[in-house]
């Protein structure tokens, strides 16, 4: 099969980072399906996984981690899935299924939690393989295209408004506003109608679509929504933007930061928080960590019967690079997708 591969660690400027290469097709094990897949998400984690902050286990690897199409062939023992399912696959690739979190339901937590790209080969290929357990059927009335950002932009930015608490909401910031932030608005606009939304983008192309889609403001980093916000959640990849909207928060506020890394490392600005204004009162940050699988079961329905679909740039197979690029040079609106298959 085609595959594309990250080969070592590079900063991407304005190099192409992946490698087009021809490897073996991927043979299932007893309880995993082959995949063929029709479409890929293109995600910011790839870029941090090229540039080191998010390193993958071992080289080349296969990136991708939203991907999704039919089921081609079931190993000796799985039995969810049949030859045909139209199904897909996101960040968490496997856990342990026996540790402490894993009984309460927060693989996403568990120490040997492996993530698809990452630890396993992805999608940016034409076959992909994965244990039944950690596959998912796609919703019969969303494309192929559609589907794939739902399995981390939506699913993770589910996870996200849940830690926000919507339901005690009548007002959340969205800090930045690409793939993940879009869904996010989408999804309250159909489940919390009367939270208001305040987006906060340097983009102006991403600021008029959050007003296209129901946000009542958009603003740049630096400007001041016109009320104060119950939460925010941070979907940027670097430091400064979240910590700037903290002083926005009401009292007893939650920052929920939506990111595996960030890119900034920079200490005296992460150190550069004036508490009284920015944390006292019982404000707090909460981090997101990964995705469960009840996280993707959740969204995939809600996203099934709303429906929600997402805004999508559609990149043929051969543009992965150039995909990479635009994401990298803030060239985003909506989510990107690679069309692979089908």
């Amino acid at each position: 099969m085609k595959a594309w591969v990250i080969e070592k660690i590079t900063e991407i400027k304005n190099q192409n980072p992946l490698t087009l290469i021809e490897m073996e097709n991927p043979v299932p094990n007893e309880k995993e399906i082959l995949i063929r897949v029709h479409a890929c998400g293109v995600c910011h984690t790839e870029i941090d996984e090229i540039e080191g902050r998010a390193t993958p286990s071992f080289f080349p690897i296969v990136p991708g981690h939203q991907i999704v199409g039919e089921v081609v062939e079931v190993g000796r023992e799985a039995k969810k899935f049949k030859v045909g399912d139209r199904v897909g696959a996101g960040w968490i690739y496997s856990a342990c299924c026996r540790c402490e979190y894993c009984l309460k339901g927060l693989e996403n937590l568990c120490k040997e939690f492996k993530a698809t790209g990452k630890d396993a080969h992805g999608g940016y290929a034409e076959y992909f393989k994965i244990h039944e357990d950690f596959a998912f059927l796609i919703p019969e009335n969303l494309s192929f295209e559609e589907t794939a950002p739902l399995f981390c932009a939506g699913a993770i930015g589910y996870r996200s408004l849940k830690l926000a608490h919507p339901e005690n909401a009548n007002s959340i910031g969205l800090v930045g506003f690409g793939a993940s932030g879009h869904l996010v608005l989408k999804m309250i606009k159909f489940l919390y109608p009367q939270v208001k939304v305040f987006v906060f983008s340097r983009t102006p192309s991403e600021r008029q679509l959050a007003v296209e889609l129901g946000a009542c403001w958009s603003g740049n980093f630096d400007e001041t929504p016109p009320e104060k916000l119950n939460s925010a959640i941070d979907t940027t990849p670097v430091w400064k933007p979240p910590l700037t909207v903290l002083k926005h928060l009401k009292p007893g506020g939650r920052l929920v930061i939506n990111a595996i890394r960030k890119e900034e490392i920079d200490k005296d600005e992460f150190l550069n928080i004036d508490y009284p204004r920015d944390l006292w009162l019982e404000k707090e940050i909460k981090t997101v960590a990964n995705v469960t699988r009840k996280d993707i079961e959740e969204f995939l329905k809600i996203a099934s019967e709303l429906p929600i679909k997402p805004e999508i740039e559609i990149y043929p197979f051969s543009e992965a690079n150039k995909a990479i690029q635009d994401i990298k040079q803030r060239k985003i609106r909506g989510a990107k997708v690679l069309k692979i298959g089908g």
